[in-house]
């Protein structure tokens, strides 16, 4: 693994301040890389995370240059940066070795991996596939996360017999866009990708491209290797299309259709079929169905990725009676006799916020939504908030995808001007749900948050802090 790094000139394409720069940075340094580090921002700007950093190296910072690129033979890019970055496309010209943190991951772990990708459901599905999988394997999760980047869990591979990593395109584009050399390949053993839906568009520009760097490490998968995908799915075929993928497996909602293997649900009974077999596997419980119907979706895709990695069926059901809930996935952060907070801060899309709304919507649901805006279309977003919550129930928070938001609205009723600070959105939604009896504040943005946070983790963080101040 440090062979490959080891003695390099290695520039480093955004260092940022979330923490994913520092890491690929120390890791190199580890590997005996002579490192360059070069970002938009500047040293003052950037003081936290040069900070962190475990060695020398150089900096090249309040902005980008060709001559960065000519002097290094690798170039790892932040994922935060697009391939279409001038000085990215230079450094293919230039015929340099271009790559990411999850695509180091991929091609030095050297066990199983199971992959992750979608629009909705990564981090949910990576979370429950990792705890089926550790009742039969040393396993761990991997990237997407402050808590397990990819190259601290590479870092300690020989503690570990197989991985579940959490894929974003960002990451993916890279598979996409290079003819990778035999031997540094990207393929997971098992490829899930949970859904595809409108996100992103102002990185990729249409949903085809989107779609297309989704099923880009499709490409790469050999006979022994599978692939599961969502048969509901209307990209299924555009993704098939793209990619052959050797043993495709699918999950359902609905019966699947003749000729397709995998697994679907019909009321609380989840059945399997491989080839002219079918079989009733598991059963859920009330607790699981609870869920929503998007959580049973994610929660058969991780239950058929875990027993196609070697999980019995027995082992997965016995898990199921204790999920883990995980952080701002509409997380319940409070709950009484009377109320009941969600913080579900990760939907960042219109679609992901339908999910939620679908889930915990009713007449005594609050919603707070709003933040910035990513060229995304809110059409059928307000038409299930309609279905959902009472007129007046809405508080929004001031943004550029707020403003999209008013305009589809119309004429329907918020609870109160657009608020300013989440600290005013929250009072004023505790405010409006106290005439209920019993009553469920929801914060599903249904967009980004950079025009107020550092992330959407920041938002949730600061949300939790704000339930914790108000409702305890």
């Amino acid at each position: 693994m440090a062979s490959h790094f080891k003695y390099k000139k290695v520039l480093v394409f955004g260092l940022g301040i979330l923490g994913g720069g520092v890491s690929v940075t120390n890791w190199l340094l580890k590997q005996g890389a002579k490192v360059t580090v070069t970002d938009l921002k500047t040293a003052n700007e950037l003081g936290q995370s040069l900070a962190k950093l475990i060695g020398p190296v150089k900096l090249r910072l309040g902005g980008h240059s060709k001559k960065d690129v000519d002097e290094n033979g690798i170039i790892v890019v932040n994922p935060d940066v697009s391939i279409n970055n001038e000085f990215i496309q230079y450094a293919f010209e230039r015929g340099k070795e271009v790559t990411n943190e999850a695509m180091i991951f991929f091609q030095n772990f050297g066990r199983p991996i199971i992959g992750i990708t979608g629009t909705r459901g990564k981090t949910t599905t990576t979370a429950w596939t990792e705890y089926f999988l550790s009742s039969m394997f040393r396993s761990a999760m991997a990237g997407n996360s402050t808590a397990h980047p990819f190259l601290s869990v590479l870092e300690k591979k020989d503690e570990l017999e197989i991985a579940v990593a959490e894929v974003p395109s960002f990451h993916l584009e890279l598979v996409e866009s290079s003819d990778l050399p035999a031997g540094r390949q990207v393929a997971p053993h098992i490829a899930v990708i949970t859904n595809i839906s409108q996100d992103h568009l102002n990185r990729h520009g249409t949903m085809q491209e989107y779609a297309k760097v989704k099923a880009s490490w499709l490409k790469h998968q050999d006979e022994t290797q599978h692939c599961v995908l969502n048969a509901d799915d209307e990209w299924v075929y555009f993704l098939l299309s793209q990619a052959v993928c050797p043993r495709p497996w699918y999950f359902s909602a609905q019966r699947l259709r003749p000729g397709l293997n995998g697994v679907w649900h019909s009321k609380n009974t989840v059945w399997l079929r491989n080839g002219r077999s079918e079989k009733e596997i598991f059963v859920l419980d009330d607790a699981a169905l609870s869920l929503g119907e998007h959580n049973v979706s994610n929660l058969m895709a991780a239950a058929l990725a875990a027993h196609l990695a070697g999980v019995p069926w027995k082992n997965i059901q016995e898990k199921i009676k204790s999920l883990p809930q995980v952080p701002f996935r509409q997380e319940i952060v409070f709950a009484n006799e009377r109320l009941k907070v969600i913080n579900d801060t990760t939907a960042t899309s219109p679609e992901g916020a339908i999910q939620a709304l679908k889930r915990f919507g009713g007449s005594g649901t609050v919603l707070i939504t709003g933040g910035t805006d990513r060229q995304l279309d809110f059409s059928r977003w307000a038409e299930v908030l309609k279905k959902n919550i009472q007129p007046g129930n809405v508080v929004f928070l001031e943004g550029s995808a707020t403003d999209k938001m008013l305009a589809v609205l119309d004429d329907w009723p918020a609870a109160a001007p657009v608020c300013k600070t989440l600290q005013e959105c929250l009072e004023v939604a505790l405010k409006f749900s106290g005439k209920y009896g019993k009553s469920v504040v929801l914060f599903s943005p249904a967009s980004k948050s950079f025009e107020k946070f550092k992330n959407e983790f920041d938002r949730g963080e600061q949300f939790n802090a704000l339930v914790r101040k108000f409702c305890q």
